[in-house]
């Protein structure tokens, strides 16, 4: 895959880059190493205020960066907007709470004093998706720049403007060399990074393949790792769902953002049979109002797939269920216009033996399944090999959290659809990966929770263990 910005709303290159080389690789990994030991000796402050710096910058840059994701990935030009306040939020989280979060925790002992400090490890390696191009890097850079942690990115290929985009940014808030480093390579050579000695961890937001090579890299290495991987998301609907036009609204909307290309969009609805038909109705006129056109332009309600390889992708996993006896109730089929895009689609009947079934379909096809009881609904959100979020809709709160105590998920939501903020853990279980980003946990995942145990020197020495 090329790294170069390919317009998907009419598939048009735009610009192209080079890849590193080797030595150049090399040399940017070096330089993250050096730059480990001073910037991890400056105090947590200093390094927050540098954080807190490229918070200000992103807020001050949005009308510079937003179009940069639409151009490159095709997000609708407010959702653009909306992520680069999203990212900008996480950094301000992280510079605001940095210090506390660090602080030394202390442990009740008999004798002596014991605290555990939590210190950094060394050079990073982030290889992160396109799309959020600005989201899914800080929420590993900013927790981890604040610890005292330099970091290397590798982006995806088709989002190389933003990717330099973000490097200028911590660059400009006054980052020194080596702490925040860009990597132009193709996703062939990255796990090759992972047996570098210098590379003392990775984070990896992607493909379930690709946190397969590079989990298995990293374990052979004895590295630590994050995996951040797909998503099937379950949306059940119990038989007490409460405001039906809310439902719907939270329904399409956890369907649709990001034109569905997110690892925690709502992608299999279990509906009670009761609510079944109006649901079904309700979420395809929803959908079959959306229309395609520029992303740019605001009034524009569908934007494009990422690639034309998405497209193609997408179209397949639909076609095979089409012809299996799956039913379009709305959609179905790629849009007639050039550029990346896809109709906003409604399946049912999908069954056992189509891809959709199994698969995470990443854009805006939304599956449909009747379910007879919250037990039915548990069994059939849980037989996917997947655990990243998942979405609960009833009147009744008390089986909400019923239900969510039995999903197999790393995050459940509760009459709203799956969403993100920097204060809240996101990750998940199972073939979701594992670790967790954001929050007082994303801070902690790369980091020596180092124990530190003085004893009186007039205390009986006690026999070691381990």
């Amino acid at each position: 895959m090329p790294i170069a910005t390919i317009n998907p709303a009419d598939n048009s290159t735009v610009k192209e880059f080079d890849e590193l080389t080797d030595q150049q690789i090399d040399a940017a990994i070096d330089a993250a190493d050096t730059a480990y030991a001073s910037w991890s000796a400056t105090s947590v402050a200093e390094r927050a205020a540098i954080v807190g710096r490229a918070a200000r910058l992103m807020a001050d840059r949005a009308d510079e960066l937003a179009p940069l994701l639409t151009l490159e990935m095709g997000k609708l030009i407010g959702e653009s907007k909306w992520e680069v306040g999203l990212a900008s939020s996480i950094l301000r989280y992280y510079a605001d709470n940095g210090e506390a979060m660090l602080a030394d925790e202390t442990i009740d002992v008999e004798s002596g004093s014991a605290i555990v400090r939590t210190a950094p490890i060394g050079a990073l390696l982030g290889v992160m998706p396109w799309n959020f191009p600005l989201y899914q890097v800080v929420r590993f850079v900013g927790p981890n720049l604040v610890l005292g942690n330099t970091t290397l990115i590798k982006h995806a290929g088709n989002c190389p403007q933003s990717a330099l985009a973000l490097e200028k940014l911590f660059a400009d808030a006054g980052a020194p060399e080596g702490v925040y480093t860009n990597l132009f390579l193709s996703g062939s050579r990255t796990s090759a990074l992972v047996d570098n000695p210098k590379i003392k961890g990775v984070s990896l937001t992607g493909s379930e393949g690709a946190g397969a090579s590079v989990g298995e890299r990293a374990g052979k290495n004895l590295k630590k790792a994050v995996l951040e991987l797909g998503g099937s998301d379950p949306f059940i609907v119990l038989d007490d769902a409460g405001d039906f036009a809310r439902l719907i609204e939270g329904a399409a909307t956890g369907r649709m953002a990001n034109t569905g290309q997110s690892c925690v969009a709502a992608k299999r609805f279990f509906v009670h049979r009761d609510l079944y038909d109006n649901f079904v109705q309700g979420l395809a006129e929803a959908l079959g109002d959306l229309r395609p056109g520029d992303p740019m332009d605001k009034s524009t309600t569908l934007g494009p797939l990422s690639s034309q390889k998405a497209l193609e992708e997408l179209d397949e996993i639909v076609r095979d269920a089409l012809d299996k006896g799956a039913t379009a109730v709305v959609g179905g089929g790629r849009v007639d216009r050039p550029g990346a895009y896809f109709q906003a689609t409604v399946l049912t009947d999908v069954a056992p033996g189509m891809r959709a079934y199994n698969e995470e379909l990443f854009g805006p096809v939304a599956v449909v399944y009747p379910v007879d009881n919250a037990d039915d609904a548990v069994h059939k959100a849980n037989a996917s090999s997947y655990g990243l979020g998942a979405t609960v809709y009833t009147g009744d709160t008390a089986a909400a959290e019923a239900v969510a105590d039995r999903l197999e998920n790393g995050m459940v939501w509760i009459n709203h659809p799956t969403g993100t903020a920097p204060e809240l853990p996101f990750g998940g279980v199972k073939r979701s990966g594992f670790g967790r980003e954001l929050s007082h946990f994303g801070i902690g995942e790369f980091a020596n929770h180092k124990l530190i145990r003085t004893i009186a020197t007039d205390s009986k020495i006690a026999a070691a263990g381990g």
